[in-house]
Parts: C-alpha cells; structure tokens; sequence
C-alpha cells in the first residue's frame, strides 16, 4: 500500500472497486484519504459513489469505512466462533507440523550435524533447528569426554 501511495502525484485519482478494499480499519481509511488529500489526489471507488471533494462525500466515505469495519470485526468473531467449536468437538487440530523433530534430532544425535547442517539437509531455517532441539533437549557427548546438555 505504502508503494502506491508514494508513486502517486499531484493530479492523479486512486481508482478503488470497494472502499473496504482500500484499508482494513477507519483509522487506515481516515489517514490513507488524509494523505491522498495532502498530495492533492482523487480518490474514487467504482462500485459506490465517492466523492471526498464535498461533505457529503466525506461523510458518506466514513459511514462506508464504519461498515466495513464492522463486517470485518463480525467476519473475524465467526470464524473465531468458528475454530473454537471445531476444537471442542476434537475436528480442529491446526496446521500439520511441516518439520520433522524426530528427524532433526536423529541428525544431530547419529549424525552429528551441527544446526546449521541439519538446516540446509532439510530446507527449513537455522532457527527452527534450534527451537525443535531446544523442545527435545538433546543430550550428546561432548568434546571433552563428559556428557553436556546439547545447547545447540
């Protein structure tokens, strides 16, 4: 968003289909038309009749971005509503794990791989590696023949 409205000059008109498909808030609306305005920009919305040069069409532009966000903030509390009653009845279980822990740390105990190593083997980030070793607290021989806590 912040690209378009930099690449926007004096004259220009910022054509929208919806108003709520400009700003996902009032405030994002009220500062994205403030902005337009200091730049001396048009603003209009195909689907809806804007017009932000009058009061009437400044006013009628709010009211839209009122109900929109008050569509938005419904939309959100149903699918909240939503989540919360597929956990409750055992269907809702999140995203499925996209790294192996068992893997991650067969690499690093058999194989000795440090973390980086096992990041690149596996394609996931250095930091991942770190938070599912840290999860499994590995224990390894260390170099100096007793056994340390792998801190990874």
């Amino acid at each position: 968003m912040q690209v378009l409205l930099d690449f926007l000059r004096a004259g220009d008109t910022l054509v929208v289909t919806r108003i709520d498909r400009l700003a996902r808030s009032l405030k994002d609306l009220q500062d994205i038309v403030h902005e337009l305005k200091a730049k001396n920009v048009a603003l209009r919305a195909t689907e809806q009749p804007v017009d932000t040069g009058t009061a009437a069409g400044k006013a009628f532009l709010d009211m839209l971005g009122v109900f929109a966000e008050f569509e938005t903030n419904l939309r959100r509390e149903r699918q909240l509503e939503g989540i919360n009653a597929a956990k409750a009845r055992g269907v809702y279980k999140g995203r499925k794990p996209s790294i192996d822990a068992v893997e991650v740390v067969r690499l690093r105990r058999e194989e000795k791989l440090g973390p980086a190593a096992i990041a690149r083997r596996l394609g996931i980030g250095r930091a991942s590696v770190y938070r599912v070793l840290g999860k499994h607290a590995v224990v390894a021989v260390g170099t100096n023949g007793g056994v340390d806590a792998d801190q990874a």
